[in-house]
């Protein structure tokens, strides 16, 4: 009779010898290749060694269905790791889009919307009868954005734990949000720089020595951005970007009008939405930098919300697919360089650096590697 309890420890003792015996005999080529799938085959053994046989609390105390049994006699409870795993996509996904709908409101899109119609009200724009003209009618008469500032600015609070408006009792808010976005990108980007300089110390691209340390820090930061995110974008987060994403998207196609860029002089709709926010909201947002922002911050928030950040990844995998979204930080990190939160950026090197929790570099060396 099998004894599951036996065969499991002795695969889990003698499996590292096996491995090392198998792997000293190898080339190096070969063996880089041979060690994901032994990782791969270690959790399948141990699986199978710890039996099939349904097993719980009563029959460890003797209530099952054989009464008493040795632990020899039992399935060895091996326990299957899943919590980076236990996440809602569609939620993540919500929040990315979030995320995208908030740096638009930070560049005063919503605001500039209703300024547009009380002038149309008030007949104070040259407009009667363009594409533009009927688009403010149709805003005016069915009001479709049923979501307002208040929820909008509640949803930016739980989710990113940004703004001012108080979180509703009992709700869970992701207090961390922006120091572990920072801190990820940060690790992006290092990861990518790490390689760039690595490949022209050495002068080939194939690198024998790659950066397994910053590989683990985007892997943990990343598990623990998308957890957060999980937690906190619950309820009607999903409905509210739906929503307001279509309006949004009708916005930017207002802005974008002939008759609309004529009342305002306008090439583009970001021309006519800087005019708006000049005349009538005490000057324009950071119109630049927060559209990169949105655009990369979305982009990568999306990636993390798919990807398993699993540890025994292959570093080659992970480059060649990651690889994209390292432009994509490089390219939110100089954005947000340039906004009023991120000028105390203290740089890539010290945000990694403080993200795992070693002490930061003087001020000498953070010139150097940042």
């Amino acid at each position: 009779m099998s004894n599951p309890y036996e065969n499991y420890e002795t695969v889990t003792r003698l499996w590292q010898r096996f491995v090392r015996e198998q792997l000293g005999q190898l080339p190096p080529e070969e063996r880089k290749q041979l060690e994901l799938e032994l990782e791969r085959r270690f959790g399948e053994l141990q699986q199978g060694a710890a039996g099939s046989e349904p097993f719980g609390f009563p029959e460890l105390i003797g209530f099952g269905g054989q009464g008493v049994q040795s632990f020899g006699e039992l399935s060895y409870p091996h326990l299957m790791p899943d919590f980076d795993e236990s996440v809602i996509p569609s939620q993540l996904h919500a929040a990315a889009e979030l995320y995208y709908i908030y740096n638009h409101e930070k560049m005063k899109v919503f605001q500039a919307a209703d300024v547009l119609r009380q002038l149309f009200n008030l007949g104070r724009m040259r407009i009667q009868r363009g594409p533009g003209a009927r688009t403010l009618y149709i805003l005016e008469k069915w009001k479709p954005l049923r979501y307002s500032l208040r929820d909008r600015m509640i949803a930016y609070r739980r989710v990113f734990n940004y703004g001012t408006a108080a979180a509703p009792a009992g709700a869970v808010v992701n207090q961390g949000f922006h120091r572990h976005l920072v801190a990820f990108m940060s690790a992006m980007a290092q990861y990518f720089r790490d390689l760039t300089v690595g490949e022209v110390i050495r002068g080939s691209q194939d690198i024998d020595d790659r950066p397994f340390g910053n590989l683990a820090t985007i892997q943990r930061l990343g598990v623990d951005l998308r957890y957060a995110l999980d937690r906190a974008s619950y309820g009607n987060i999903l409905a509210l970007t739906h929503e307001v994403g279509h309006y949004l998207k009708t916005l930017l196609e207002l802005f974008d009008q002939p008759d609309i860029k004529k009342s305002f002089d306008a090439n583009t709709k970001w021309d006519t939405l800087e005019a708006i926010s000049n005349r009538h909201l005490g000057g324009a947002a950071e119109l630049s930098q927060r559209a990169k922002m949105a655009e990369s911050g979305r982009r990568i928030l999306v990636w993390i919300a798919d990807q398993d950040f699993d540890t025994t990844a292959d570093p080659l995998v992970f480059r060649s697919e990651a690889r994209p979204f390292g432009a994509h930080a490089e390219a939110w990190i100089a954005a947000y360089r340039m906004t009023a939160e991120g000028r105390g950026f203290s740089g890539v090197g010290s945000t990694v650096r403080g993200a795992v929790g070693l002490r930061k570099r003087r001020n000498a060396d953070l010139a150097m590697v940042s």
